[in-house]
Parts: C-alpha cells; sequence; structure tokens
C-alpha cells in the first residue's frame, strides 16, 4: 500500500510537470523567445529558476555522498559556489542592462572578441553544458532505480522523456515555470530529509557520538587546508557564469531584479548545501556500512513515513529536473546561436533557428543518457565537466563585464594557455600544489591574456617616455 500512495504522488509531480510545460510552450517563435523568454519575469521567478537549476544532483546526492565518506568540510567548501553567486549578484548582474539584446554568452564575446571568439565560446558552452546534464541525468535514473525495482536505463529513459519533450516545445519559458514548481517541493522537501533523519537518530547529540569526530569539522586542519582552499576556488570558478546562469541575467525586467534573485540565490544556497551535507552524516549515523552514493537515498527509504516518501522521491527528482533543463536549454541555445549562426551568416531564417534549436535539444538530450551511463560520483563529474568553462571562457568574460580593454588577440593567448594549463595539469601534475585543473586553467588564462594585452600596450609607453 505506502509503495502505492508514493509512487501516485511521483506520478502526479510528473504529470504536472509535464502539464505545465505544454501549457507554457505556446506561443514560442523565435529562437529569442526559446532562450529567454519574454525577458519579464520578476524577482522570484528568477530566484526560483536559478537556485532550481545549481542545486542538481552533485550538490544534493553528491554532496551527501561526499559527507558521509569525508566529513562536513566538503559541505563547507561548497560555499564556494554561494560565495560566487554573491559576488555575481552584487558585480556583474547591476551591469546587465547593456546586454538587453543577447542571448547567450557567445553574443556578448562578440561584441569584443569578434565571431570566431563567439564560434569557440560555443563549443566549450555546449561542452560544459553536456557534461553537467550527463551528471544530472545519472542522477535521475540513479534515484529511480534506488526506490523501485526497475534498471537504470529503463528508469532513466522514462524519466528524462517528460525534460527533452517540454524543453523541445517549450524551451527557456517552459523550463522557468517548471522551476518555480520544483523550486518549491525541493525547499520543503530535502531538509524535511534532515528534520525526520536526525528524530530517528535520537537528535543531533546522538548524531555526534555515533559519527568520527573528524568529520562534524566545518574548518579544515592544518594537514588538509591545501585541499580545502583548492576545492573551495574550484567551486568558486568552476560554474561561473557559465550558459544557463547567464541566461537567467538577461531574463529579469531590469537589473535591479537580476541582482536581488542572483545575490538571494547565493544566501539561500548556504544553509541549504550545509542541511544536505548533514544529512550524510545522519545517514553514517544510522548506517556506516553502506555506499557513500546511497547516503541520501537510504534516509529517504528508511526514516521517512508513506506518503511523505512519495513527496521527498518528488523533490530529489525536482532536483534533478531543474538542473537538466536548464543546461539542456543552454546547450541547444549555444549550439544555435553561436555555432551554427556565425557560421551560416544571414542564410538561416528566424524559423529555421528555432527549428534547429529544438532538434538540437532533442538530440542533446538523447545523447545525455548515453554519456550518463559512465557517471560515478555526481560531484566528480561536475568537477571533470567545469575543466570545460573556466578555464577557457571566464577570464576574458570578466574582462568584458568590467569594460577591461582587450582583442581578440588577448581572448587567444589565454584561451590556448588556459586549456594547456588544464590539459597539464588533469594528465601529469593533478594535486601538485593542491591545485586543480580548473585553478591552473583560470590562471594560465589570466597570466596569457594580461601579457598579450601588455605586450601590446608597452612599446606605446615606451615611445612616449
Amino acid at each position: 500500500m505506502s509503495v502505492s500512495i508514493d509512487v501516485l504522488i511521483i506520478a502526479v509531480f510528473l504529470l504536472a510537470n509535464l502539464l505545465l510545460g505544454l501549457i507554457t510552450s505556446r506561443g514560442i517563435g523565435s529562437l529569442n523567445q526559446f532562450s529567454v523568454g519574454n525577458r519579464n519575469f520578476g524577482t522570484f521567478s528568477i530566484l526560483a529558476t536559478l537556485s532550481a537549476s545549481f542545486i542538481g544532483g552533485g550538490y544534493t546526492l553528491g554532496n551527501a555522498a561526499k559527507v558521509y565518506e569525508g566529513g562536513m568540510l566538503f559541505a563547507v567548501a561548497l560555499l564556494g559556489f554561494s560565495l560566487k553567486e554573491i559576488l555575481v549578484g552584487s558585480l556583474i548582474a547591476p551591469r546587465m542592462n547593456r546586454f538587453r539584446d543577447c542571448i547567450s554568452v557567445g553574443d556578448i564575446m562578440a561584441r569584443r572578441y569578434g565571431e570566431t571568439a563567439r564560434i569557440l565560446t560555443g563549443i566549450f558552452a555546449v561542452l560544459v553544458c553536456c557534461g553537467i546534464l550527463g551528471a544530472q541525468v545519472g542522477s535521475l535514473g540513479a534515484i529511480f532505480s534506488a526506490f523501485f525495482e526497475v534498471g537504470v536505463i529503463e528508469s532513466t529513459l522514462a524519466s528524462f522523456l517528460i525534460i527533452i519533450i517540454y524543453c523541445t516545445l517549450g524551451g527557456m519559458r517552459a523550463v522557468v515555470y517548471t522551476d518555480i514548481l520544483q523550486f518549491l517541493v525541493l525547499l520543503v522537501g530535502l531538509p524535511l530529509v534532515f528534520i525526520l533523519g536526525v528524530f530517528q537518530a535520537g537528535g543531533l547529540e546522538n548524531v555526534a557520538l555515533h559519527v568520527p569526530p573528524e568529520r562534524l569539522n566545518l574548518l579544515p586542519s592544518t594537514e588538509n587546508l591545501g585541499f580545502f582552499v583548492a576545492m573551495f576556488i574550484t567551486f568558486m570558478l568552476g560554474e561561473t557564469l557559465v550558459p544557463p546562469y547567464t541566461q537567467r541575467l538577461f531574463m529579469a525586467a531590469d537589473a535591479r531584479k537580476t541582482r536581488d534573485a542572483t545575490v538571494l540565490s547565493g544566501l539561500l544556497s548556504i544553509p541549504f548545501f550545509l542541511i544536505i551535507g548533514a544529512s550524510g552524516l545522519v545517514a553514517l549515523a544510522l548506517n556506516p556500512d553502506m555506499a557513500a552514493d546511497q547516503a541520501l537515498p537510504w534516509l529517504v527509504r528508511n526514516v521517512l513515513p508513506i506518503g511523505v516518501t512519495g513527496f521527498v522521491i518528488s523533490a530529489l527528482v525536482a532536483v534533478i529536473m531543474s538542473s537538466a533543463a536548464g543546461f539542456l536549454n543552454a546547450a541547444s541555445v549555444s549550439f544555435v546561436n553561436d555555432i551554427v549562426k556565425p557560421l551560416y551568416g544571414d542564410r538561416l531564417a528566424e524559423s529555421q533557428l528555432l527549428r534547429l534549436a529544438k532538434l538540437a535539444t532533442l538530440v542533446i538530450g538523447m545523447a545525455s543518457v548515453g554519456f550518463s551511463m559512465y557517471s560515478t560520483n555526481m560531484l566528480d563529474v561536475l568537477l571533470y565537466a567545469y575543466n570545460f568553462w573556466a578555464p577557457v571562457v571566464l577570464v576574458p568574460l570578466l574582462a568584458v563585464f568590467f569594460d577591461i580593454p582587450a582583442r581578440s588577440i588577448d581572448f587567444m593567448a589565454g584561451a590556448l594557455t588556459g586549456i594547456c594549463c588544464m590539459l597539464l595539469w588533469s594528465t601529469v601534475l593533478e594535486g601538485t600544489l593542491h591545485f586543480t585543473p580548473v585553478i591552473a586553467g583560470v590562471g594560465g588564462n589570466m597570466v596569457s591574456f594580461w601579457l598579450s594585452r601588455k605586450a601590446r600596450t608597452e612599446p606605446q609607453h615606451m615611445m612616449m617616455s
């Protein structure tokens, strides 16, 4: 009886997402609308869709698994992401009014660095979006296979099909409205797992008594300080201004609403990341003999009453669906707007671009299912996907936002060096000086970008002197 009630709740939730997505899909007539809606969303809508997009499988299932395995320090390292959101909201969101006609990161880059930079940005945007999307799809399959006696492939295909349908038909408008529903469900459901888990364990003090003391540490020791700093910076840089988050900066009615929503999303993520991480410790206290990646699913299966289980599973599904939908839409928009469109110029009509974006959504969505079959811990997959964004795009993109003079050659120099440094650390030097490939890549890009600019300006200064 309990299974049928919980299954019914999940089925109603999935059906509600599908219907909401289909209803809001009407009237999409251009690539612009498919990408950013009508640019008239309010503060709450941006807060909900942004938060729902970044609270994905890695920051929930992966977070709980890492804390189960290594302690709360992993959850604290995730706060690098929270700091990033607050900084983006405070420093970059107020500058977005002058990019009101843009629909992608490639559009911004083309203004300063030209069409080649736009195409390269589009390529790496597709790569990072597909990598993170694959992690979300893998999480979605893991959730269904953990709770129900179905195969991973079958459950992944069935659950992700709903996302593909409404993303293909309705683009960003459908994504936003389904994100709002999913945000409200996850905001209640996931903290509920922690609260009821602590109750089952006999209180916080009892949880602390049944886990190794070092797993409770919120601050790094001398021995692991370097590792913690590297992880904190990696989470801070890895997803900064990735395509789906940048798209949200184009969508509000004005820059003030964008700023408020982005800062609030960063602040909201702090207790959320810590609560989800602490759920991993609760699972450890109750069952220290399971695989780490089962920490959160085990807690849901074993501490929640009938009906609440279905609601919380819906919350876990909401976490994955919202993040997957955002990255799926951003990948298809980047592919069409930043790769296909500049290559074909004016030879493609707006209706053709829209059809291509919908086709790309369908193809990328199905391909991500295949990629997800090779996923392990979702947080590890996210860290790997970060290598395809920040080392190439972040430094020159920030230069545009902060009006730092630069040219195409500076972009190319930074991007090439960033890629080389990232690959070097990934294959040969990983772990050296506690650098991650992302940190090494961003650092190399920054130095090369600066040297390229200096090489152009220094001869002029020497002649003037």
